[in-house]
């Protein structure tokens, strides 16, 4: 049962959606067919109902025709830029085709404040250092802010108070040149937190450990951009000694999702609205997110892409990801495993930095690390390989072998879990 809060979160909502539905339905073409209606439901006994009737849509209405789908008629998108209202982005591209997107200027670091405010401690911090300094370790993009089209200094990698560390998306191709000027810089920048995907942040944790480097400015650490693993969430809390917070969300639709300090997933409520669809085994859901900031680009009822499981407990609602939906595999019994079922095989087993499984056959799983320090023991091999093969329902057919390197998708960003194509 929600509690008070999300009871007025949802109510909140509701009447927000009331206000921004009819205003999109008039001004965005996207959303002007019949199909977008709120008539002919009594939403005093069902509230936002007529809004849970209305069509899903994914990326390729956002590419359909854009932007001319959601600029009203008389619109000129260059006049827009050139007065510094939008800027042009695009999806990273990881799972598909990279999609445009048209966000508000300074939009996203709006969004990320609001979801960064859901955990107490990092409140806290935010509260002491207003304008705290953080280094950022993921794969280089180029976006309205900063754009690596050669091998930028660092004075042009500095965007306010983010320092961009990242050169390149090879990370565990880096050398140790590229993590000493990596680590030196962060040293000298002296960040209050670390902004990190996990893959590229546990490569510079690695060094800095080798070389006992230390950031003692240091209050807390923040993964997204992709799954963050057990097995990175360990080496990352070993080696820097704070706290380790999962921030969840997408380009289009901003951040979603906060770990709090109890370790829970909860919602940006200002940020979006979310829904669960075709709930199957074990409670795990498609996730549906309307936007409620971008009146630029407002999305209703997107079908994003991910699986989340929501939990009730007595402080109110929170949810568990579960990654991308096209990463799931399809076991030989026909039950779907997530990339976080997959990924709780690791708990508790030391010795693994990174890693990715790639099922061969119907039958047949070949599961390739990266190991961490001496790598893992031969019993926690073992053990793995017990918990792999009782979750995937086989009794043999899961290889496992140790990798120098694992290469990542053309965006720069690590994939952990890969089925059978065409298994969906």
């Amino acid at each position: 049962m929600p509690n008070t809060t999300e009871l007025c979160h949802d109510t909140a909502q509701c009447c927000r959606l009331g206000e921004l539905l009819p205003r999109w339905f008039e001004r965005v073409p996207l959303y002007q067919g019949p199909e977008y209606s709120l008539e002919g439901e009594d939403d005093d006994a069902q509230p936002c109902a007529a809004f849970r009737k209305l069509p899903l849509i994914t990326k390729a209405e956002i590419k359909r025709d854009f932007p001319a789908n959601f600029l009203p008629a008389g619109t000129d998108l260059d006049s827009l830029v050139e007065q510094n209202l939008v800027e042009l982005e695009h999806t990273s591209g990881t799972s598909e085709a990279r999609v445009p997107l048209l966000l508000p200027r300074g939009w996203w670091n709006e969004q990320e404040e609001k979801a960064l405010r859901l955990n107490s401690l990092v409140a806290s911090v935010l509260a002491e250092f207003p304008n705290p300094r953080r280094c950022t370790i993921s794969s280089p993009v180029c976006n309205g802010d900063i754009c690596y089209s050669s091998t930028p200094a660092k004075f042009d990698r500095i965007v306010g108070q983010a320092l961009n560390l990242s050169l390149n998306r090879q990370p565990l191709l880096w050398t140790d040149a590229d993590l000493a000027r990596m680590a030196a810089e962060a040293v000298d920048w002296n960040p209050q937190f670390l902004d990190l995907d996990p893959v590229y942040g546990v490569r510079f944790a690695q060094y800095c450990e080798r070389r006992s480097i230390q950031l003692p400015s240091l209050r807390f650490i923040i993964c997204s951009y992709e799954f963050l693993s057990v097995v990175h969430r360990r080496i990352l809390e070993r080696v820097f000694g704070v706290p380790v917070f999962n921030l969840y969300g997408s380009t289009e639709t901003g951040h979603l999702l906060m770990e709090n300090h109890r370790g829970q997933m909860v919602a940006s409520t200002e940020t979006a609205c979310l829904e669960m669809l075709e709930t199957a085994e074990a409670g795990i859901s498609r996730l549906i997110v309307t936007t409620l900031t971008n009146d630029y680009m407002p999305l209703i009822r997107y079908r994003i892409g991910d699986l989340v499981e929501r939990r009730e407990s007595p402080a109110g609602s929170h949810y568990i990801l579960h990654g991308r939906e096209a990463d799931a595999f399809l076991t030989p019994r026909g039950r779907r495993v997530t990339t976080r079922q997959f990924d709780q095989c690791f708990a508790g087993l030391a010795g693994f930095a990174h890693y990715q499984i790639i099922q061969t056959a119907e039958t047949g799983w070949s599961l390739r690390y990266v190991q961490d320090g001496s790598g893992p023991g031969a019993d926690h091999l073992a053990e793995l390989r017990r918990r792999c093969q009782q979750l995937l329902g086989v009794e043999g057919g899961v290889e496992i072998q140790s990798a120098d390197f694992l290469l990542p998708e053309a965006s720069g960003k690590f994939r952990l879990t890969y089925p059978l194509p065409g298994s969906k």
